[in-house]
């Protein structure tokens, strides 16, 4: 209940109602209990006091928030700041930088605010090096515009920073701390990457060393828990301290204390920001546990602990991270050992009870996982297996590294820590780099239930509980099922997927739905141009046409319809290309790409790069266009043996007629037909790009009407054949020895409306003058000769 409060009151615009209410309600509850003592209202009255508690939280940043609005900083106002930083200061996608901060002073014009006000500042890359020497602590003159905060956003004020005034260095133990975390990084830099890299993520989650292809690959191979500071770093550290208590002798309140104050400077050296502070609470419940050997109290001291920093913070009832820490923390209380005794029919205890804890885990955080992620690893549990023994020497080394006294023996700590931490980077690429490791899954919460339901027959058909015999049966009977699919979808996505479509294509449209993913492709090398609005939808197209990277992809603007599919694609892009930006979404799409490995670019007319044997320039936008449909990245492909193909993005007429008169139009073989084929064309562009084939990524029953038929009309005049992803399913073209330009389809089209008429599919279509010459259908894998 203290969850679902914590989420409400955070969704809300004023909490302050939800708390007085939650506070009366639990008053009367607690009237109920004097007068008549009963379990049930006693949990009741617990339950509905937190509640009110963790409302009251959020309605009390409520006089602040009325402040800051009163000053009108979402209209885009110049505000001048003074904030405190308070977490750690990350780099983003663009060069610039991130930080959690408390804003003690914000003054736009005449009016100032002063107090404590929580805030997110985002630093332009100019004002980055003013940054170089600040940390937790420092304080940070500032000024900038405000960015409207999301939806649930602890901060109260989100601030794009222009101009970083004046920033101090960290003073007192924080520069103690900080000074600590670099001498670490320094003592790194003569190792050998990825190793190197990955010590300090290891020690105390600083990754500013890790390269991106392995920070890439641990996220791929479920190993990514190992470089931010997560609950199985700081159960490490407290393991640590434990056993060494435990080996000088001390009794057992001694050992469990001083664990506790390890594990406290372990938190003040890595940084106190929120997930460090979640991550340890988690990490010290389940040490409670474990020491005292009892699960039972362990899942209570978990349901404190979850209850009080939800009434501290109740901003975490939103974070995946949260949820994922306190799951696999409920997991190794529940879930381990009886899975373990399950194991133990078909191995020693020892190792039953290692391949255990990441099972569990994977069980109940799988489910979470697959709604930012719609892939179920399927290594990851061997990749923690053999990772995962080597995480606490390279943390314990690393950390001892850290606050060694002198150089040499730091060195010499960091070595040791290197040659575990070269081992998790080796499991971590070579997982990764297996076709196989990820399996699609359905996203959303139909695919969370799934996975869910996957994970019970899991748990049942190893436990066998007796006392169920006919569950665990159909638990088994299950599983059985779920393997043989499991099997036969790898095999397709592996093997057999890519034989369904025909090798020698060099351009492709996805059916995506309404929306856009274009591929091209030259040797070795692919790009994707925009990822329709689903990730699901975009996973079954790549596995479809056998393409596991992508090596540039381009996002031609922000819109949902063709940036949605994403996540399809985040760590297996190495360069991506985009439009003009627009606010705090679109830059934390990029930051995500960025932090999985990528490289990032913005176009603008004349941005131009090789892929393969294939030269790609952008024809727009122009610099200093505004973002949206008139600002997509209108891209020109061409080489030697390759369809000269234009991608138009969703430029309008009037955007289409002024890249006419911006560069010179080619004549081309395909179009990628703007926006759908919507109404809003130029039809002075079509004539002169005079296309052999059209490609629409347009939706079925997609109620705008598109393609309409003056679109579907204009592109007949000029006898170009259409391929459209509603009625032909995915499609694709390319030049044969004898280069003439071939189109296949999926399936055959359906008939149209009579309001929106469309020429017969016609086995052979001219292409005009230098379009490159006939065309020919093939439908369904079969071929029809032109004449």
């Amino acid at each position: 209940m203290t969850w679902a409060s914590a989420g409400l009151s955070t969704a809300i615009p004023d909490a302050v109602l939800l708390a007085v209410g939650l506070g009366l309600l639990s008053c009367i509850a607690t009237a109920v209990l004097v007068w008549r003592r009963h379990p049930v209202v006693t949990v009741a009255a617990v339950a509905l006091a937190c509640a009110a508690a963790t409302a009251g939280t959020v309605a009390s940043l409520a006089p602040v928030r009325s402040q800051v609005a009163a000053l009108e900083a979402e209209g885009g106002r110049h505000l001048e700041l003074d904030v405190t930083v308070t977490g750690r200061i990350d780099g983003s996608a663009d060069g610039g930088a991130w930080f959690d901060a408390a804003a003690s002073r914000v003054r736009a014009g005449n009016a100032t605010v002063v107090g404590s006000i929580p805030a997110r500042v985002l630093v332009d890359p100019g004002g980055r090096a003013a940054l170089a020497r600040a940390s937790m602590g420092s304080t940070v003159s500032l000024s900038g515009r405000a960015i409207p905060a999301g939806t649930g956003e602890r901060a109260v004020l989100v601030i794009r920073a222009g101009e970083v005034i004046s920033a101090t260095e960290p003073t007192g133990v924080w520069a103690g701390f900080e000074g600590l975390r670099d001498g670490l990084v320094a003592s790194t830099r003569g190792l050998p990457q990825p190793g190197a890299g990955l010590v300090p993520g290891l020690a105390v989650g600083d990754t500013s060393s890790l390269d991106p292809a392995t920070e890439a690959a641990m996220n791929a191979s479920s190993l990514s828990h190992l470089t931010a500071v997560s609950g199985a770093n700081c159960a490490i550290v407290v393991g640590a301290a434990f056993a060494l208590f435990a080996l000088c002798g001390a009794p057992r309140g001694l050992r469990v204390g001083g664990a506790f104050v390890v594990l406290t400077a372990f938190v003040a050296l890595v940084t106190p920001e929120p997930s460090v502070v979640r991550a340890a609470a988690m990490a010290s419940v389940a040490m409670i546990a474990v020491a005292l050997g009892r699960p039972a109290i362990g899942v209570a001291v978990l349901s404190l602990a979850v209850t009080v920093l939800l009434v501290v913070d109740p901003w975490l009832a939103r974070s995946l991270g949260f949820a994922l820490s306190a799951a696999a923390t409920g997991a190794l209380l529940m879930l381990a050992r009886p899975l373990a005794g399950g194991l133990e029919r078909w191995m020693p205890r020892a190792l039953a009870l290692v391949v255990a804890v990441p099972t569990s885990a994977q069980i109940v955080c799988g489910p979470l996982i697959v709604l930012i992620d719609p892939h179920v690893p399927l290594l990851g549990v061997a990749a923690n297996l053999v990772a995962d023994p080597a995480a606490a020497p390279a943390t314990i080394a690393g950390a001892l590294a850290c606050i060694a006294p002198f150089p040499w023996l730091r060195d010499g700590l960091t070595a040791l820590a290197w040659v575990p931490a070269a081992w998790i980077a080796a499991v971590a690429h070579t997982t990764s780099s297996v076709a196989a490791q990820n399996l699609p899954w359905p996203d959303g919460p139909a695919g969370a239930v799934l996975l869910a339901l996957v994970g019970a027959a899991v748990h049942l058909a190893i436990v066998r509980p007796r006392r169920l015999p006919r569950l665990t049966g159909v638990a088994s009977a299950a599983m059985a099922v779920v393997v043989g699919l499991v099997l036969g979808s790898t095999a397709v996505r592996t093997v057999a997927g890519p034989l369904t479509v025909p090798s020698a294509w060099q351009v492709a449209m996805c059916d995506v739905g309404q929306g856009d993913a274009t591929m091209w492709r030259s040797g070795d090398a692919t790009a994707l141009v925009d990822t329709g609005p689903d990730p699901a939808a975009l996973t079954r197209c790549l596995t479809q046409f056998g393409i596991d990277r992508i090596d540039l992809l381009v996002l031609t603007h922000f819109d949902l319809d063709h940036v949605g599919g994403s996540p399809a694609v985040i760590g297996r892009a190495a360069l991506v290309v985009h439009g003009p930006v627009d606010g705090y979404a679109d830059r934390r799409l990029l930051d995500r790409f960025a932090a999985a490995g990528a490289q990032l670019q913005q176009a603008t007319t004349g941005t131009a790069g090789a892929l393969g044997g294939t030269r790609w320039q952008a024809l727009g936008p122009p610099p200093r266009a505004e973002p949206g449909n008139d600002a997509s990245v209108a891209v020109d492909v061409a080489g030697a043996g390759f369809p000269r193909t234009v991608l138009l993005g969703d430029l309008g007429e009037e955007s289409q007629a002024a890249l006419r008169r911006r560069v010179d139009v080619p004549r081309v073989q395909i179009v990628k037909v703007s926006h759908h084929g919507s109404a809003d064309q130029d039809a002075d562009l079509y004539r002169d790009l005079h296309p052999a084939v059209g490609l629409i990524g347009v939706g079925a029953d997609n109620g705008y009407g598109h393609p309409t038929a003056s679109l579907l009309s204009m592109l007949e005049t000029l006898g170009t054949a259409i391929g459209r992803t509603d009625h032909d399913g995915a499609l694709a073209a390319w030049l044969d020895a004898d280069g003439r330009l071939t189109l296949w389809r999926e399936h055959a089209g359906e008939p149209r409306a009579p309001e929106s008429p469309s020429p017969a599919p016609r086995e052979t279509a001219r292409a005009g003058a230098g379009a490159g010459g006939s065309v020919r259908w093939i439908r369904g894998g079969w071929a029809h000769a032109d004449g």
